[in-house]
């Protein structure tokens, strides 16, 4: 079920107002810039995961579904992997176990591929599962117009799919960027790595913490109401398709 957008924004002003409430009463003015700098670093890996997840996942659902069968097993292969094994394993795998191979990669560069490859194992699933949803009818009637595949599923199958995997990549975005916190083990700087240097230093583990759950809360519901637009963008261009 989702929330009204009044609703959400409504609840977003009041966590950010709780937070500078709790940042106020602690006299916690000082240590916020330090936080708001890890937080960039947290939305750039979140965006970066985000856009990884979703190309790996349309990549692996539709190799799955209609590429040669080299190519279909190599797209199961890869989901099969990266849903049954832990994210943090496979983000010390890629940090500390490529190098033996001869492949070192920056940090930035190991969680964004981590998370997103992570996150686009889960998401080929909703793919496969909206476009398996289109009618098969309307696969049929293609044929009568001589339409390659391709042409099939950029033109009819996918902009009715992508409508039915909105809410559930909202879901997908939110779970990547807690996951985020996972990072600060590869010595990145992001948010939670810069909540415990800061408790380390100062030990104001209320005030510190309290803030954090206030930010990442915030960012949750700014990709709620994100997603919630998409939806009601893509829901009226379809609906303009099939009105002409």
């Amino acid at each position: 079920m989702q929330l009204p957008l009044r609703t959400v924004a409504v609840t977003a002003i009041l966590a950010f107002a709780a937070g500078l409430a709790v940042a106020s009463f602690a006299t916690f003015r000082s240590f916020l810039p330090g936080l708001l700098q890890g937080t960039l670093t947290t939305v750039e890996i979140t965006l970066g995961g985000c856009a990884l997840a979703v190309v790996a996942a349309v990549s692996a659902a539709l190799l799955k579904m209609y590429g040669p069968w080299p190519l279909r097993w190599l797209a199961i292969v890869y989901v099969e992997i990266f849903r049954g094994t832990s994210a943090l394993v496979q983000l010390f795998w890629l940090f500390f176990v490529l190098p033996h191979f001869g492949v070192t990669l920056a940090p930035l560069t190991v969680a964004i591929l981590t998370l997103g490859l992570n996150v686009g194992a889960y998401g080929a699933e909703v793919v496969r599962g909206a476009v398996s949803a289109v009618p098969r009818g309307q696969w049929e009637a293609t044929v009568a117009l001589n339409m390659t595949r391709i042409q099939v599923l950029r033109r009819i199958v996918l902009p009715q799919a992508m409508v039915a995997m909105i809410p559930p990549w909202g879901n997908l975005f939110i779970e990547l960027l807690k996951a985020t916190a996972l990072v600060s083990l590869i010595t990145i700087s992001d948010l939670a790595f810069k909540a415990q240097q800061m408790n380390a230093t100062t030990y104001r583990t209320v005030e510190i913490f309290s803030v954090v759950l206030v930010i990442y809360f915030a960012l949750s519901l700014l990709i709620t109401i994100g997603m919630q637009q998409l939806e009601r963008i893509a829901a009226r261009g379809l609906a303009r398709g099939r009105a002409h």
